[in-house]
């Protein structure tokens, strides 16, 4: 098993979902935080301390968070392992041997739809759970499946 970093990014689309999906909470904050200023604008100065507090927490969320993830996030497979490294502030770099792969499953919420995004999540047994490859395009996710799938079937062990 080599110990080389994972190669593959996640799609270049990547970014620009996390941030859409980061920005909805804070288009709520935004708007409750208008409703409050409207039926209560007696504390103009706590107001503009709130909102700054939102604006940064809105650009690191939006922003930030979602560039960064993009120049961590990374994926692997070989006939022997899976590789990841994820996170943003803190990251985790997890290798799954093959002979300890259970289930291979893809997930696509509403924003990965829309964007023509998968993740795939490979259920190992392992105690420290399953490894999960974020924001893949479709096609890719399916190859890396079907991939997975084929190694998977030629091992003569049983993950369990």
């Amino acid at each position: 098993m080599h110990l080389a970093e994972p190669a593959y990014p996640p799609s270049r689309k990547a970014p620009l979902v996390w941030a859409i999906g980061a920005a909805i909470p804070w288009m709520f904050a935004v708007a409750a935080q208008a409703v409050w200023f409207m039926v209560d604008g007696r504390v103009p100065w706590l107001h503009m301390l709130v909102a700054a507090g939102t604006v940064v927490g809105a650009v690191v969320s939006v922003v930030v968070a979602p560039l960064w993830r993009y120049r961590v996030h990374r994926w692997d497979l070989d006939a022997t392992a899976v590789y990841t490294r994820s996170g943003w502030l803190v990251q985790e770099r997890r290798i799954a041997p093959i002979s300890r792969v259970q289930t291979v499953d893809t997930y696509r919420g509403p924003l990965d739809r829309l964007f023509g995004l998968a993740n795939v999540t490979v259920t190992t047994a392992s105690s420290a759970g399953a490894v999960r490859i974020v924001a893949l395009d479709v096609d890719v996710a399916d190859r890396v499946v079907a991939r997975l799938t084929d190694i998977a079937a030629l091992g003569a062990e049983d993950a369990t």
